[in-house]
């Protein structure tokens, strides 16, 4: 298959080298060249343009945030460029009511459009071990398969309708930031105590909270190691207001997500911005002055 590759950063260049290595012809596309040049090397053709990087069968996208998916022009400019029966997977976490805009704006334009958000860290993504959430045209969905199967170990179908997935996405960083934030508070009040917050680690990873979350980030609350980040801080605050944003436009409220903003934004206000986003962590620990 012929695909486009949009925005190559902590994630998006493994995926784009993963699509490589399944024997796709791949053109990528960044705003910085020297990921670029870096998987040319590998065999991907650089394309000058985003658009350039839509002429094929299909096109993913791996960007920030919304602002970044507008400034390149997919929300609008940019498809009129598409070739026509372009599918434009879009693996960025976003907001829901872009997703929307993004799904009715590529309809218009007679292209497909699926939300793919996924899970993982970088070293996940070069595994091809992500879990995609896919939302959007199922036939699409359908197509696009057997590429998702060399870039994730699994994908999960939400429903035609793209927010969907991005709503799933954001409700699961919402919990994981969450977890991060409590772990950091039980870890701070046992060195407040006197108590060792290794053991206390050992002993729930093995009976009590045996998910990755607890394990893996709470190995790095633990051990304070928020460098190299593999998702920056910033990227956490961002999508703790995507879920915040998504709760008010369901009429609700989510008091958690209200107390992990005050905390990401004191951290950025400390210059903890390039940290990784398991950093929140910390937070109740220096507030705590342990």
């Amino acid at each position: 298959m012929k695909i486009g590759f949009v925005g190559l950063g902590r994630m998006g260049g493994h995926v784009a080298e993963n699509l490589l290595k399944a024997g796709h012809d791949v053109t990528v596309w960044n705003r910085s060249p020297a990921p670029v040049q870096a998987l040319v090397a590998k065999g991907a053709v650089a394309a000058a343009t985003p658009e350039a990087a839509m002429q094929g069968n299909a096109v993913f996208s791996m960007l920030s945030n919304d602002m970044v998916m507008r400034e390149v022009g997919f929300a609008g400019p940019l498809l009129e460029k598409a070739a026509r029966g372009l599918i434009h997977v879009n693996m960025a976490t976003i907001s829901a009511a872009l997703a929307r805009e993004l799904q009715a704006a590529h309809a218009k334009a007679g292209l497909s459009y699926i939300s793919a958000p996924v899970f993982g860290r970088p070293e996940m993504a070069a595994a091809a071990q992500l879990v995609l959430v896919a939302g959007g045209d199922m036939a699409a969905i359908t197509t696009m398969q057997p590429v998702f199967d060399k870039i994730g170990s699994r994908t999960v179908p939400v429903g035609e309708a793209a927010e969907k997935a991005n709503l799933f996405k954001i409700a699961g960083n919402f919990m994981i930031a969450s977890e991060m934030q409590a772990t950091g508070e039980a870890f701070a009040l046992l060195r407040k105590g006197g108590v060792d917050p290794a053991l206390f680690h050992d002993v729930l990873a093995g009976r009590l909270f045996t998910g990755a979350v607890f394990k893996n980030y709470g190995q790095m609350v633990l051990d304070r190691q928020y460098e190299p980040a593999g998702f920056a801080l910033t990227l956490g605050l961002k999508d703790v207001n995507l879920a915040r944003a998504a709760a008010e436009g369901l009429g609700m409220t989510l008091p958690t997500a209200d107390l992990l903003k005050t905390n990401y934004d004191e951290a950025v206000r400390w210059g903890w911005q390039d940290k990784d986003w398991s950093a929140i962590g910390e937070v109740p620990a220096k507030k705590a002055g342990v």
